[in-house]
């Protein structure tokens, strides 16, 4: 290729994204990452950074540092049922250097991994940048093309733009959805620090929420069958907020900050994946390539080891010159089956728990069995953490720091 302009081009400043982005340049590899939002500042997303993805800035040497960002630890993960709270994972029992889950705003954890990336003079970010449509040359992926009428043209293609990939429509990639039987309404209610950490799921009458605690406020997912959303807010604003009262007595004190339906926001929940994740010249990874449902806040440590194996299959054969196409299909061998196995157990949560919970007219007079396990035997707990903790095939980072590993000249 000839006039190219950089050579990855990732479209989509998330977590695998930026993550990505912080790799390849770290291999010596040009780089440029592009971002339709002018800054990182968007509320609601996934910012909780578990054990499997703390584990990787500890190889990288940046574990400190980010931690220095403003964060609360996460050391159980607890369920409320019956009026009875129950731990369900204790992290506490994991095997790696940090053994808890990092609460941590997305906005500061981008934030982190942008300056982190800045760095390496491969590295380049641009915001307010939207790609709109692929640029093809000869059965090959050759670049994008953006909303200001650029055209951005790369050896790679990288299309880490999430769940609503503009991308892997324009490239005709072949996606399964999977299902889902609800959605979320996601809102904040304020609250007074605690001195440990309180999140939690609450199983109530045909409903669950979410609540997790980020120190000065609750960052509340009100769980509710799929499609049902209208309905919901038919039923006025009041009834919702004594639904929500109801199941959790204890958000009373900031349930008044809820005034209008403005401050409750949709999240229509999918379940899909595609079936294949690249075409030459183009590699989808993240969300792009499988949305997550939002059960146990999986999808950002997913789409990070994600952008972890695409740095270590293809960021050196890249810095050296080569052609990476036929490593593409390695990508998608060695990520597709950790993502299976995670969304299969959530169609199975889904159909076992939630869809049963959802389905209840009355309130739930006993915990399911496998909670009242969990309580008997502690030591079961470690399992539930493991999953969510450290997924399925973690990675680890194998591709190169040429900045830092370069030999002085003598």
């Amino acid at each position: 290729m000839t006039g190219i302009d950089t050579d990855v081009l990732i479209v989509g400043g998330g977590p695998a994204g930026m993550m990505a982005g912080l790799l390849f340049a770290r291999a010596g590899v040009r780089t440029l990452v592009i971002e339709k939002h002018g800054d990182f500042l968007r509320d609601f997303r996934g910012d909780t950074v578990h054990p499997s993805t703390l584990e990787l800035f500890h190889e990288l040497g940046l574990i400190e540092e980010l931690l220095a960002r403003p964060h609360d630890k996460v050391p159980t993960i607890s369920a409320e049922v019956a009026g009875k709270r129950f731990t369900v994972a204790d992290f506490r029992r994991l095997s790696v250097p940090c053994r808890f889950v990092a609460m941590m705003p997305q906005w500061e954890f981008l934030d982190f991994l942008a300056d982190s990336a800045r760095v390496y003079p491969e590295f380049s970010l641009r915001m307010n940048v939207e790609a709109t449509g692929l640029i093809e040359e000869q059965g090959r992926i050759a670049g994008v093309t953006t909303a200001g009428g650029e055209a951005i043209r790369a050896r790679l293609v990288i299309a880490s733009d999430g769940r609503r990939s503009v991308l892997r429509g324009a490239a005709a990639l072949p996606l399964r959805d999977l299902g889902a039987p609800m959605d979320v309404f996601w809102f904040r209610l304020p609250k007074q620090r605690m001195g440990d950490n309180r999140s939690t799921g609450v199983f109530g009458t045909g409903r669950i929420f979410a609540l997790i605690d980020r120190g000065d406020y609750w960052q509340c997912a009100y769980v509710f069958p799929k499609g049902s959303a209208d309905a919901v807010r038919a039923r006025g604003l009041d009834a919702f907020k004594a639904n929500i009262t109801a199941e959790a007595p204890y958000l009373r004190a900031g349930i008044d900050a809820l005034t209008d339906w403005d401050d409750v926001k949709l999240l229509s929940v999918a379940v899909d994946r595609l079936t294949r994740w690249h075409r030459p010249g183009l590699l989808a990874i993240g969300d792009a390539a499988h949305a997550m449902s939002p059960i146990g806040g999986v999808g950002i440590n997913l789409a990070i080891q994600d952008a972890v194996a695409a740095a270590n299959i293809l960021a050196e054969p890249m810095r050296a010159g080569r052609d990476v196409d036929p490593l593409l299909g390695r990508v998608q061998s060695r990520r597709m089956p950790p993502s299976r196995i995670i969304q299969g157990l959530q169609l199975a949560i889904q159909r076992g728990i939630i869809g049963r919970v959802l389905a209840l007219d009355a309130p739930p007079t006993e915990p399911p069995f496998a909670l009242r396990l969990l309580e008997r035997f502690p030591a079961l707990r470690r399992i539930p953490a493991r999953i969510l903790g450290l997924g399925a095939r973690r990675e680890h980072i194998r591709s190169p720091d040429r900045l830092h590993s370069a030999a002085p000249m003598l």
